[in-house]
């Protein structure tokens, strides 16, 4: 039996999601969270995960949200943040189907004063859900590792409540991710923030489950926005492995791996450390810093091979009238960077041991 014959292809939620991370679980893989600004980099994920028959989260920072919306929107309020998540979800439930996966629509990190931004998401959802009876999202994201464990708890079980009723799902963050991204800086973060203790997991375990159990948790192991060197980041993921081992014990379950935990600031990491992850219960792992280079990598190789046909829109080595619109017609060299981001994505599937799982 496959993912398929469990899960529909197209946007997935509510119960659907729990079914496709506990199926992930259970068969030791999980799945890439690309941070996509616009349709073609939904497209890319979408393409890519469509060819190695694979799900797929597409998820929306609040800068990536904004862009979406277009960089001329006044986002004070977080309006166009609000506009362009939003429009971001319509498009993936407008395509998703007809590439034939099933698809998460997420939104990233939410810290305490991006709220404004949530609300707004959540609002929708909930329009979403009277006249469809499911959320416009699969999930999203509160990011409030900044404040008290305790504080924390008490903003996430607040929007839990409201999401449980739309059987929307929420990821929530204990413990820094450091470096940073999207306005949330952690760069001099003392290193012992960046590790979660097994105790802050089952209070935030035991909380949650009160409500629902859709949710997953996003665990401190060392983990770093953007990409470093080698060794100035120390990853612990086996770390998860304890995490989960003492929920299990506090539930008095057999269960091997009760909770469903994500990874930050996945690009960079080793496969031995995305595998440790993995083993020990991470069902999503986010990809952002490496995608983005790989987008760069296909326009700039595109403008070195072709750099003579792009002076001028008449003029090239073939002759002085000979026009080059075919070359910088943005169809063109947008899609070079779709597919170097496409294949970018395929290796985070690899990595994952997301190929073929459907």
């Amino acid at each position: 039996m496959g993912l398929l014959d469990i899960v529909p292809a197209g946007v997935v939620t509510g119960a659907n999601l729990r079914k496709l991370f506990a199926y992930a679980s259970e068969n030791g893989f999980a799945i890439p969270a690309i941070n996509c600004t616009s349709t073609s980099t939904i497209n890319a994920a979408l393409e890519a995960a469509r060819d190695i028959k694979s799900p797929i989260i597409i998820q929306f920072s609040q800068g990536g949200s904004a862009f979406v919306a277009g960089k001329g929107l006044a986002n004070k309020n977080q309006e166009a943040s609000i506009v362009g998540a939003i429009a971001g979800a319509q498009y993936i439930r407008a395509v998703a189907k007809a590439y034939g996966i099933p698809v998460i629509i997420h939104s990233d990190h939410c810290a305490k004063k991006l709220l404004p931004w949530f609300d707004g998401m959540l609002a929708a959802d909930e329009e979403y859900f009277k006249a469809h009876g499911e959320p416009l999202f699969s999930s999203h994201m509160l990011d409030l590792s900044e404040e008290t464990k305790e504080e924390n708890i008490e903003i996430c079980l607040k929007y839990l409540k409201r999401m449980a009723a739309i059987n929307c799902f929420l990821e929530m963050e204990i413990g820094i991710t450091g470096g940073e991204e999207d306005g949330v800086n952690n760069e001099e973060v003392d290193n012992a923030a960046l590790y979660t203790q097994p105790e802050d997991i089952w209070d935030i375990y035991k909380a949650f489950s009160e409500v629902t159990d859709l949710f997953s948790i996003a665990a401190g192991f060392g983990n770093v926005h953007g990409v470093y060197a080698p060794g100035n980041v120390k990853l612990h993921p086996e770390l998860l492995g304890k995490h989960q081992a003492y929920v299990r014990e506090q539930l008095g379950t057999t269960q091997e791996k009760p909770v469903f935990f994500v990874f930050h600031g996945g690009s960079g990491s080793t496969e031995e450390e995305i595998a440790t992850a993995v083993k020990n219960g991470v069902v999503k792992m986010n990809v952002d810093t490496d995608t983005q280079w790989a987008y760069w990598t296909g326009l700039r190789d595109f403008y070195e091979a072709k750099k003579d046909y792009l002076q001028t829109q008449v003029g090239n080595p073939e002759g002085a009238g000979k026009p080059n619109k075919k070359v910088y017609d943005p169809r063109v060299w947008i899609r070079e960077s779709e597919k170097t981001m496409i294949a970018r994505v395929k290796q985070a599937c690899k990595d994952l041991g997301n190929v073929e799982t459907l």
